[in-house]
């Protein structure tokens, strides 16, 4: 059974969907490996992304699973607790990318109407952030405060309560799985100058500044979510070691070439060939 092209509008349940039939139907078998990111992308004619998200949901799923470095494989479905509704649950990169949009424009507004206090309370949230260990609850705590009180500087209730929603769909177990690949003490510290970077903006009340301080941020999330899960990379480095190889083995050589080698051992021999 073929995959069928999926039209760029449709979002990864809808890839879920198609992959969980195939496998289903015997196409993927147990224990089988999946094509790679790169390759599902190419069929199916999506973003990586979208097809990172609806493996990650099949992994939530019990249906594959993800080994870092090796690929993705089709594994036995265990008897558990049914998954998650996959249609009442966004996508991790589409919530990312929506934030993006959102938060930038309220970062550039904030940098306009902050006052001192609102400063402050970024402050604290940041210092907070400074001193939590990271992947954790407290850290994710701390992470929202602050964009929460970047939203609250607006004084618009509606504005606080769809950022505070938005950032709380971290939690729902596709983003968080998809976190766990990911997500690390050296991630944190790097998202933690970005944030600096769009407190310091609002600070200075440089609205431009401040809308793409946010932007960077956000964006650079979702790139940190989007690296590669190692597959591709080792296949490739195998390949290359295969070419090289190939380029170094001894080809058999001609009679002449004999002939050649022959003549020149025997000059090395104080002997010349015979003629």
């Amino acid at each position: 059974m073929p995959l069928e092209a999926v039209e760029a509008r449709r979002l990864y349940r809808q890839v879920a969907d198609q992959l969980r039939s195939l496998i289903d139907s015997g196409e993927y078998a147990v224990g089988s490996r999946l094509p790679t990111e790169r390759e599902l992308a190419e069929q199916l004619k999506i973003s990586r992304p979208t097809v990172r998200e609806a493996l990650i949901a099949l992994e939530v799923e019990g249906r594959v699973r993800i080994r870092v470095g090796s690929g993705i494989y089709v594994i036995e479905p265990a008897d558990a607790a049914p998954a998650p509704a996959a249609a009442v649950i966004e996508g991790p990169f589409e919530l990312l990318r929506a934030r993006e949009f959102l938060e930038s424009a309220i970062a550039e507004q904030a940098a306009r109407v902050a006052t001192k206090d609102d400063v402050a309370r970024i402050d604290a949230s940041l210092v907070a952030m400074e001193n939590v260990e990271h992947p954790g609850e407290a850290s994710m705590v701390h992470d929202r405060a602050f964009h929460i009180a970047i939203a609250g500087s607006l004084g618009n209730a509606v504005l606080v309560r769809v950022v505070g929603e938005l950032f709380d769909q971290r939690l729902n177990p596709y983003f968080a799985q998809l976190a766990h690949y990911f997500e690390s003490p050296g991630t944190w510290r790097t998202a933690l100058d970005e944030h600096r970077a769009v407190r310091d903006a609002i600070a200075a009340h440089d609205p431009d500044s401040a809308r793409e301080a946010m932007r960077k941020h956000l964006a650079r999330s979702q790139e940190r979510f989007a690296q590669n899960f190692g597959a591709e990379s080792a296949a490739a480095a195998s390949s290359a070691g295969r070419d090289r190889a190939g380029r170094h083995q001894a080809k058999p050589a001609t009679p002449k070439q004999v002939a050649k080698k022959q003549a020149k051992k025997q000059v090395k021999g104080g002997r010349l060939p015979q003629r």
